[in-house]
């Protein structure tokens, strides 16, 4: 797998690296297949998930290495994805999407050690101002990681998903650079 020319750089730290893909990346991806729950969190039916097949890991590797900001979130393997959409250079903008795909590496820090280390970079060598994330509302987990890395929540989309015949909130949150850098500040005791 040979990253594009415009790959985003490696970022390294909190135990994880973040990186384009590399040989070997769709076998792990179809190893780990589709876990309900997980689909269910990302909006999807969590009684009607579809196989995982060869086709669907190789997109998946495929949309990584062809993104302008995109990283597989390795920790000893790939374990997930994280990218920057939408970015918006005149506004200074962009909205945060981050999947684990390995139901055993849940509830261990590490998509909110991804999501720092991609904060750090839209807030420094990007320039961003903003950076938005939308999540339903019953993914605890995931809220609880936004708040972590310093995101408020700043509005609620009503009854915006129906998953598994029941409507969801779509919970709108965001932070600003001066905000995660303040919160650096905080940590590094300044």
């Amino acid at each position: 797998m040979n990253p594009s020319s415009t790959s985003p750089p490696v970022l390294t730290g909190h135990g994880i690296v973040l990186r384009p893909p590399k040989d070997g990346d769709v076998e792990t991806r179809l190893a780990f297949g589709r876990d309900a729950e997980i689909h269910r969190m990302y909006g999807g039916s969590a009684a009607s998930a579809p196989p995982y097949r060869r086709a669907d890991a190789r997109r998946w590797v495929n949309s990584i290495a062809e993104h302008p900001a995109a990283w597989i979130i390795d920790h000893n393997g790939a374990i997930g994805e994280v990218r920057l959409d939408n970015i918006n250079r005149s506004d200074r903008r962009a909205s945060l999407a981050i999947g684990i795909f390995d139901p055993q590496r849940l509830g261990r820090g590490l998509g909110t050690a991804a999501t720092k280390l991609v904060l750090a970079h839209a807030f420094g060598a990007l320039g961003l101002h903003r950076v938005s994330v939308r999540v339903l509302d019953f993914n605890e987990r995931a809220i609880a990681s936004y708040r972590k890395c310093g995101f408020s929540i700043e509005g609620r989309e009503r009854e915006a998903g129906l998953i598994d015949g029941e409507w969801h909130d779509d919970i709108m949150m965001g932070i600003l650079a001066h905000e995660f850098s303040a919160q650096k500040d905080l940590l590094q005791g300044k």
